[in-house]
């Protein structure tokens, strides 16, 4: 992710901009980009382009592909952008956020607040016009969803935050596929819930590792206010959900052979890493041999494997 080259400082302390408000145009690009939180949305494109192989059974229009990417981009980057702006106060306070363009006074609330709002409506008009308009009310739905539901609803308020604001990060499954049938199926369906489901034990071993970051502000993410061996029971529940609801695409003749074969074996060790993590947790094991990041950092490996699988598949089918 791109971010804002600033002074060396304490977590929680604003840069103050230098005399005469002078800040350079090239850190003020980056810092814009910045808002829009790249990293996260390169997950959400691994995600919508092979489901429009899928949905086309072969190479969608390439045209229709770029333009659903320049728009999910612009979507989910106005998403971003808000969300910094709602959480401005608590990035401030974090160790893992404290670099962000708000805090670091690189961008103004004000001009984050109607970057953000921008984007929106331009990246809704343009799915509508260039793509349809089923995939462009999923968009604003999405971006909706996890502003308001999401930020300002459940993330200072449950630490089941990220099992229902991940309903954002699903989307783009069902985007993908509208953008090409303009319609629905149970594959997109299918997807969407593999991701439903990935989301938790996704982020709560990130969210163990930070957890001191949350607690410091308020926000109860489920390790913040329980122990790590509730934690780790709770995703392995979810991976073994996960790994059951991605093989259903291939009984009910949405894939073949190949997806089925990536989905057993990414799946199967994902379990493995889920158990290990609840192994140790058991066993009391705290500080870095926790090794939660492990299961963090497989699980981005894991997704873009899964969604290659699904962009693949069909052409061997």
């Amino acid at each position: 992710m791109c971010v804002t080259a600033v002074e060396s400082r304490p977590a929680g302390v604003a840069l103050t901009p230098s005399p005469g408000g002078h800040r350079p145009f090239g850190a003020r690009v980056k810092a814009f980009v910045a808002l829009t939180k790249p990293r996260i949305i390169e997950l959400l494109l691994i995600t919508t382009v092979p489901v429009m192989f899928l949905a086309a059974q072969g190479v969608p229009d390439l045209w229709l592909v770029l333009t659903t990417t320049i728009g999910g981009y612009l979507s989910a980057g106005g998403a971003n952008a808000l969300n910094m702006y709602i959480d401005r106060d608590i990035d401030a306070l974090m160790d893992r956020t404290s670099q962000r363009p708000l805090v670091t006074g690189m961008v103004s609330p004000r001009e984050c607040l109607a970057f953000g709002i921008a984007l929106a409506v331009i990246s809704t008009a343009w799915f509508g016009l260039l793509v349809n308009w089923l995939s462009a009310a999923l968009s604003l739905g999405a971006l909706l969803f996890y502003v308001v539901v999401y930020t300002m609803l459940l993330k200072r308020r449950t630490s089941q935050n990220i099992v229902w604001g991940g309903i954002a990060g699903c989307m783009p499954v069902l985007i993908g596929w509208s953008a090409v049938t303009n319609s629905m199926s149970w594959a997109a369906v299918i997807l969407f819930a593999v991701i439903f489901f990935w989301t938790p034990p996704h982020y709560w071993p990130l969210s163990m590792k930070v957890k001191d970051d949350y607690a410091r502000v308020g926000v109860p993410m489920l390790p913040v206010i329980a122990s790590n061996r509730v934690v780790a029971r709770q995703i392995v529940v979810y991976s073994w959900v996960m790994v059951a609801v991605s093989l259903l695409l291939t009984p009910l003749g949405y894939t073949g052979w190949f997806y089925t074969a990536v989905a057993l074996l990414t799946g199967g060790f994902w379990l493995w890493e889920a158990h290990g993590l609840l192994n140790r947790a058991n066993a009391g094991v705290t500080g870095g041999k926790l090794k939660e990041m492990r299961l963090f950092h497989w699980s981005i490996t894991y997704v873009s494997l899964l969604f290659v699988a699904v962009a693949v598949d069909p052409f061997l089918r």
